[in-house]
C-alpha cells in the first residue's frame, strides 16, 4: 500500500518578518514537518550552520547549479543568490512529508507556476515600524543593506495577495498555531 503523499508549503515575507523562527516552532511542534535547507551566497549569520539553515555556496558553485537546472526556483536578492534545490523537496514529498520552503516573493512566483497546489503562506510583521526595528535589532546589516531591505520590504508587501494566506507574526505561537491550521486543511 502506498503512502499519501505530503505537502508543499511555500513561506514568504519581507526579512525581518520573523519567518525563520515561525518555522523554527512549527518543526518543534510537528515532527512531520521537513525544512527544505536553501543555498545561499551570502556569508553565514553568528550561530548558522552550514547545511542545517543554508547550505552557504560560492557564487562559482550556485552558478554551476543553475546551469544543472538543480534549483526547484533561484532568484538574486539585495546582492546574493538563494535557491531551492529540487530533489530533497520531492523525496521527501513522495515519502509523506509536509515540507516547507522559506523562499522570497520572485522565488515562490517560480514554484506557484511549477506546484499550482502548494499551500502559499505570506507573513508580515505586526507593522512597518516593528519590521526596522526586527531588522536593526539583528545588528548583521550595514546602513545602507538595512535600507535596501526596508525598500524591498515595500515591494515585496504589493505580492501578498498572490498568496492563499496571511499570517502576522505578532505573537510566535499564535502565528505557528494559525499556521498549522491552515497545512491542515484540506482545501489548501
Amino acid at each position: 500500500m502506498m503512502s499519501e503523499k505530503g505537502k508543499l508549503v511555500i513561506i514568504s515575507g519581507p526579512s525581518g518578518a520573523g519567518k525563520g523562527t515561525v518555522i523554527k516552532k512549527l518543526l518543534e511542534l510537528c515532527p512531520n514537518l521537513k525544512f527544505s535547507v536553501s543555498a545561499t551566497t551570502r556569508a553565514p549569520r553568528p550561530g548558522e550552520t552550514d547545511g542545517v539553515e543554508y547550505f552557504f555556496l560560492s557564487k562559482e558553485k550556485f552558478e554551476d547549479m543553475i546551469e544543472k537546472d538543480s534549483f526547484l526556483e533561484w532568484a538574486e536578492y539585495v546582492g546574493d543568490y538563494y535557491g531551492t534545490p529540487r530533489q530533497p523537496i520531492y523525496d521527501n514529498i513522495d515519502d509523506g512529508h509536509t515540507v516547507i520552503l522559506d523562499i522570497e516573493v520572485q522565488g515562490a512566483r517560480q514554484v506557484m507556476q511549477k506546484e499550482p497546489d502548494a499551500v502559499t503562506i505570506f507573513i508580515v510583521p505586526p507593522d512597518i515600524e516593528e519590521l526596522n526595528r526586527r531588522l536593526r535589532g539583528r545588528g548583521t546589516d550595514s546602513e545602507e543593506k538595512l535600507l535596501a531591505r526596508m525598500e524591498r520590504a515595500k515591494l515585496e508587501f504589493k505580492e501578498m495577495n498572490k498568496y492563499n494566506h496571511v499570517v502576522s507574526n505578532d505573537i510566535v505561537d499564535r502565528a505557528a498555531g494559525e499556521i498549522i491550521k491552515l497545512i491542515n486543511r484540506k482545501d489548501r
